[in-house]
């Protein structure tokens, strides 16, 4: 800068401006050019550096060799040069390892000296070490590796966690970490994924399901155009089967980099797989391990194995089922993916908290016809509140209504829900044979059902439905599968994680499952049954004594046999009202 104004007016820009200010003064270190290069920032490392700006708890999901790490040590210079001395941050810069953190605090030193004269503040010579330093401004740098003592004397404002996912302390020490930060402070949260942490993996799938303040920063590699000069996307389940069978592969299962970078999710649900030269590279380096190319690369979630739905289901959700919901509504707490479909049959499962406890409400609705889950809502909601929710949905997708009232929580949104004179309600009625059976002293019960004595067995036939490739879209849903396990031979989800989506889906396709298993074993009498109801709604006439056309099908669980041969003997579209009763709890009201 030649004179004061222009300084005044470049440092104005510096402050307003951060993604500018490094690429016009910072430099890293270029591997492939053996060279100290200027930072030239993409996208998505811009988006980083506005998240830090605009959010004090920030939480990244990173690939391998993202740069991650060096953005944040230059942001963190930035920050450095221009506190004011009455107003200094302290920095605490956090791994598993002492030298993981001890390199970072290196990255954010070597920026400082970057920065031109005119603005630079200067180091300190007072606690200037290693793992600490200082600058003119009062500003401060400590590393630590995680120990009991690590925050002993020490208030930061600002926490970095760099590879959060590996680090061993656990919940003591994290609790430790957020009690120690000040006022107005921000905490970083940096890793790619090690299976289902205490740290690292709560914090995200918290703030994934907004029980949290975390922001979500979630960076993919085909987005990195240091990794996708020759990006392709290949239409296969599995990349690794790819890269080792590529002559089975046609061309046209193949589309070349030249379309918009917001079209990516739309490739991914049409089931294509991002791939280039340098994916491959990392993939031949991690020996086509299928599990680290997926934790590394990826970006996946993946567990030890040890849990209720094996590891090859979940990874399979993970890689081919979950999309972005089509619409969020209620704060971002209501995630639908289809709209009702005319003639498709809906069931809704409802698990209902307190409103005010540790777990959550969750509603889920399933495409009983495509076999799929559309509509998902987690959220904490007084239950007769839940009702009113459960009401609105249930009317738009016609859809029958299983709602759990185990422990006494779920009656109220039971009986608001009849109060508003909703017919389509699930009233517990097994027998041991495990098909629906009408109960005359149904309108006496409360509607529901009861989790006592049957838990593992309807997640059992959850488990069965993934099995047989049942649509799971939610990434929220995902999450809690990948920490539902078996604890003292019950399935249950970790300490601090949850199970709600779990549970509502479950009651779903519990029900679903039962009487879709006796429509099969009963063919030619349903096809009559199902014939008539796509041909009109039929109503019971008890003057009759037979099935009639015209009226709501609303009544028919309250009326009686039906005796009277004359009106469906060798007739397919009169059926006895056996046929009826066993399952039109299924399709709630007509279609």
């Amino acid at each position: 800068m030649n004179t004061r104004a222009e300084q005044l007016m470049e440092y104005a820009k510096i402050i307003k401006d951060t993604p500018y200010a490094l690429r016009t003064y910072l430099q890293t270190f270029d591997n492939t050019q053996k060279k100290y290069v200027p930072m030239d920032l993409f996208e998505d490392q811009i988006q980083l550096i506005n998240d830090y700006e605009n959010y004090n708890e920030n939480i990244t999901r990173k690939y391998r060799q993202a740069g991650v790490t060096t953005v944040t040590a230059a942001w963190l210079s930035k920050k450095l040069q221009l506190a004011k001395p009455d107003n200094p941050e302290r920095v605490l810069l956090i791994a598993n390892k002492r030298d993981t953190a001890v390199e970072m605090a290196n990255k954010v030193r070597h920026f400082i000296e970057q920065w031109p004269d005119w603005i630079n503040v200067g180091f300190s010579p007072d606690k200037n070490s290693e793992s600490r330093f200082r600058l003119n401004n009062g500003c401060e740098v400590k590393a630590v590796a995680t120990s009991a003592d690590a925050l002993r004397g020490y208030t930061p404002t600002i926490l970095v966690f760099d590879e959060a996912a590996y680090i061993e302390a656990g919940d003591d020490f994290w609790a430790a970490s957020m009690a120690s930060l000040s006022t107005g402070g921000k905490i970083i949260l940096i890793s790619t994924p090690n299976g289902y942490d205490a740290i690292y993996y709560g914090v995200y799938d918290h703030a994934l399901r907004g029980i949290n303040d975390f922001h979500i920063t979630d960076l993919r590699w085909f987005k990195d155009p240091r990794y996708t000069k020759d990006l392709r996307w290949i239409k296969c389940q599995d990349i690794c089967h790819y890269m080792l069978n590529r002559e089975q592969y046609n061309d046209d299962e193949v589309v070349l980099h030249d379309f918009d970078m917001k079209e990516y999710n739309k490739l991914i649900e049409d089931g294509y797989k991002p791939f280039s030269s340098w994916f491959e590279s990392m993939s031949k380096k991690f020996k086509y391990d299928r599990r680290k190319i997926a934790q590394e690369l990826e970006c996946d979630f993946l567990g030890s194995g040890d849990g209720v739905i094996p590891t090859d289901i979940q990874e399979n959700i993970a890689k081919n089922m979950i999309r972005i919901p089509k619409e969020k509504y209620m704060q971002g707490t209501f995630w639908q993916w289809k709209e009702p479909i005319e003639g498709h049959r809906y069931i809704m499962g409802v698990d209902v908290s307190r409103g005010d406890s540790e777990d959550f409400s969750s509603i889920n609705i399933i495409d009983f016809d495509d076999r799929e889950q559309v509509v998902e809502y987690i959220g904490k909601i007084p239950p007769d509140d839940l009702a009113n929710i459960a009401y609105k949905w249930g009317i738009l997708y016609d859809a029958f209504i299983v709602i759990d009232i185990t422990g006494g929580m779920g009656v109220a949104t039971s009986r608001k829900l009849q109060e508003m004179n909703y017919k389509s309600l699930f009233i517990d009625g097994i027998n041991t044979q495990n098909i629906w059976e009408y109960n005359k002293k149904a309108l006496d019960k409360i509607p529901g059902i009861s989790f006592n004595n049957k838990r593992t067995q309807i997640v059992a036939a959850f488990e069965e439905q993934l099995r047989k490739g049942f649509l799971v879209r939610s990434s929220r849903l995902l999450n809690e599968l990948n920490t539902f396990v078996y604890l003292n031979g019950r399935p249950d989800h970790m300490k601090g994680m949850h199970d709600d989506s779990i549970m509502s889906m479950s009651m779903a396709l519990y029900a679903g499952d039962i009487s879709f298993n006796q429509l099969q074993k009963n063919d030619s009498k349903n096809k009559a049954m199902i014939d008539s109801w796509v041909m009109s709604e039929r109503t019971y006439e008890p003057a009759k004594t037979h099935y009639s056309y015209g009226s709501s099908f609303d009544q028919i669980g309250a009326m009686g046999m039906d005796t009277n041969d004359i009106y469906h003997k060798d007739n397919p579209t009169n059926v006895p009202k056996d046929a009826y009763k066993e399952h039109m709890w299924l399709f709630g009201k007509s279609k």
